[in-house]
């Protein structure tokens, strides 16, 4: 199954790699590689992921960080639609 990144996803993903590897680039590497397996992971498995309050949208958690990755299965694609810290507010 293939995977896209929506531009607000691509950024959030960027911007806590590039704060993380200011202070420790050791553990942005490791969550890179965390990021990497669990989207291959959704790649084979795309319902692991829990259902959310929002219709059609499912919430992975990064065991070992502080993260959750939001996403959409769609017919062909999964799409990773948000990528947050557990600190920060949801969106409403």
């Amino acid at each position: 199954m293939r995977v896209r990144y929506t531009l607000t996803a691509a950024r959030q993903i960027e911007a806590a790699l590039d704060f993380l590897a200011q202070t420790s680039p050791r553990a942005a590497s490791g969550l890179q590689e965390r990021i990497l397996s669990v989207v291959r992971l959704l790649q084979v498995h795309p319902q692991a992921g829990r259902s959310t309050s929002k219709r059609g949208i499912r919430r992975f958690p990064l065991s070992s960080f502080p993260y959750l990755i939001d996403y959409r299965v769609a017919e062909e694609e999964i799409i990773i639609r948000r990528f947050r810290h557990t600190a920060r507010r949801p969106l409403s």
